[in-house]
């Protein structure tokens, strides 16, 4: 049988470190000595007692279950809110889907560029910290903070007029649900990384994924086979989009024709 790997320790120090802590003072304010504080982060208690576990759950707002089993240094600034706040996946009973994440010099999350020569990578290591670490990255200031982004290069003209080659800006959508015929970037164990428009059916536990170029048939997918979803937030691209005529404009132009017509036999 397969031993247990517990965070326990690392987790301690990590969320002391992220409080801006010293060992002082979280000893301080827990009750407890501050060598027995540097014992319980250093691992030398090797089955800290109950009421430490619980003591500390307590004082970080989250469930002794997320604090032995989920390496919380892997998680972004916004998933360790997400707990905080009250939304821990033990409790809830739910399963988790750890994201990897990158962030600059002030803890603020990167906004981390997906090209499509990384797609294949990204594959393989979309949950790892090193390969995450290793696409490009920026920062945008002007979109709001309470939200993971990524960015993923397009493939292809099956979402015209966004043209094939731009770059799609997501945010991260931890509840599928909310996916209502909705624009995402859709990262599937078969399908790969898609950019559609997408519809989850809660009955079925399935996404239907649809393109906006009507060439292209839509397609659905199992939410078992579902690894990621990022809700379409902006898109980059060097290439002006096609100018297209809607049927409403074609209306209003045939009758503005008319008129100039009524005008001229007038």
């Amino acid at each position: 049988m397969r031993s247990q790997k517990y965070f326990w320790a690392a987790n301690l120090k990590f969320l002391r470190k992220r409080r801006k802590f010293s060992q002082d003072e979280l000893a301080e304010k827990l009750g407890m000595t501050r060598v027995k504080l540097n014992s319980l982060e250093n691992g030398h208690t090797k089955s800290p007692s109950i009421d430490d576990l619980l003591l500390c759950a307590d004082f970080f707002r989250m469930s002794v279950d997320t604090l032995l089993r989920i390496e919380l240094s892997r998680l972004s600034e916004l998933k360790i809110r997400d707990l905080e706040a009250g939304n821990d996946i033990y409790m809830a009973g739910s399963k988790m889907r750890v994201l990897a994440t990158t962030v600059n010099l002030t803890n603020e999350d990167n906004i981390e560029m997906v090209p499509v020569k990384a797609k294949a990578g990204y594959m393989e290591g979309y949950g790892d910290p090193e390969f995450i670490s290793t696409l490009p990255v920026f920062n945008l200031p002007t979109f709001p903070k309470d939200k993971k982004y990524r960015m993923f290069q397009t493939e292809g003209d099956s979402m015209l007029p966004i043209p094939d080659g731009a770059y799609v800006i997501g945010s991260f959508l931890m509840d599928w649900k909310l996916a209502k015929e909705t624009a995402c970037v859709v990262v599937t164990e078969n399908e790969g990384i898609s950019f559609k428009m997408v519809s989850f059916s809660e009955e079925k536990k399935s996404f239907s994924l649809r393109s906006l170029n009507p060439l292209y048939s839509t397609y659905e997918v199992n939410a078992e086979e579902v690894r990621e979803i990022w809700k379409f937030e902006a898109t980059l691209s060097k290439e002006l989009p096609t100018e297209t005529l809607t049927l409403q404009q074609i209306g209003l132009g045939i009758a503005e024709i008319n008129r100039k017509l009524e005008d001229l036999t007038n």
